[in-house]
C-alpha cells in the first residue's frame, strides 16, 4: 500500500493556504489534515495529532515558523513556503526538506513533495518494503501531462542535456528535468548512478561485463572513477556506498 503522508499547511494568508491545498489535492500520497493560521494553532494541533509533513510559512504573527521549528525536539518534516529568500540558510540549518519561494509553480512543489516522500520512506522502518511495492510510483511531466510511472518498471534513466529519458519495461518517457532531480525522486537503495549520464535500477541488471551493465537489451557504461563503488553497491559489498 502506498504511504500516505499526513500534512499541514501553516500560513497566515488564506490565499496562500488555498493555493498549497490545491497542489496537495493533486498528489495522491499527500493527505491534508489541517490548515493553521500560525505556529500557535499548529502547536495546539500537534499536542493530540501526529503529522508527517508541514508546509510552513516563516513570517507570521507572534512567533516565526523557523523559531517554532527550533523550539521542537522532534518536529515533523518541514517544507518552507516563503516569500523571502533571506531565511533559506537558517532553514537548511534546521534540516528542512526544501525551501520554496512564493509564488510556487506546481512543478517545483511536486519536486519538493517527491523529495519529502523519499525522505519519509527512507526514515520509515518499512522503507525497504515500500520501495519494493508494486504500487510505488512517481509522476513525470510528459507532453504537458503528469504521467504515473511505477518504480518497479523503470530500467534506467538517461540524461540528455536539459532532459532525461526514463526507460521502462515498455516505454521511453522524456521529461524536462536533470538527472540529479531524478536521483532525489527515486529510492536510493534501489537505484545507482553508474555514470554522469545514467541512473540504473539495480534489480534490472542482468550482466556485468567489463565497464558495462546489461539492462534488458541495453548496455549501460560504468564510469572508471565510479567502478569500485558501483560494483560494491551492486554486489552488496559492505564498506562502500553507492555514488549519489
Amino acid at each position: 500500500m502506498m504511504m500516505e503522508i499526513k500534512c499541514a499547511i501553516v500560513d497566515d494568508e488564506p490565499f496562500a493556504r488555498k493555493g498549497i491545498a490545491s497542489y496537495i489535492a493533486k498528489i495522491d500520497f499527500l493527505k491534508l489534515v489541517v490548515e493553521c493560521e500560525d505556529a500557535i494553532e499548529l502547536s495546539q494541533y500537534l499536542r493530540s495529532h501526529p503529522l508527517d509533513l508541514i508546509f510552513l510559512d516563516i513570517e507570521m504573527p507572534e512567533i516565526s515558523g523557523l523559531d517554532y521549528i527550533a523550539s521542537l525536539s522532534n518536529p515533523p518534516k518541514i517544507i518552507v513556503v516563503s516569500a523571502y529568500e533571506k531565511y533559506a540558510l537558517r532553514g537548511y540549518e534546521l534540516e528542512v526538506i526544501d525551501y520554496l519561494l512564493k509564488p510556487v509553480p506546481f512543478e517545483r512543489f511536486f519536486k519538493a513533495a517527491n523529495r519529502a516522500f523519499d525522505v519519509l520512506c527512507n526514515a520509515a522502518p518499512s522503507a525497504g518494503l515500500l520501495a519494493n511495492s508494486q504500487e510505488a510510483h512517481i509522476f513525470l511531466k510528459v507532453d504537458k501531462q503528469l504521467k504515473k510511472i511505477f518504480i518497479q518498471d523503470i530500467l534506467f534513466v538517461q540524461s540528455m542535456g536539459n532532459y532525461v529519458v526514463v526507460h521502462t519495461s515498455g516505454t521511453r518517457e522524456v521529461t524536462y528535468c536533470s538527472l540529479q532531480q531524478m536521483i532525489s525522486m527515486l529510492p536510493a537503495q534501489h537505484f545507482i548512478a553508474c555514470h554522469r549520464s545514467y541512473l540504473v535500477n539495480k534489480s534490472k541488471i542482468a550482466i556485468i561485463e567489463g565497464n558495462q551493465l546489461h539492462v534488458g537489451e541495453y548496455k549501460i557504461p560504468i564510469a572508471r572513477n565510479l567502478r569500485d563503488d558501483v560494483m560494491a553497491a551492486i554486489l552488496n559489498i559492505t564498506g562502500h556506498h553507492p555514488p549519489r
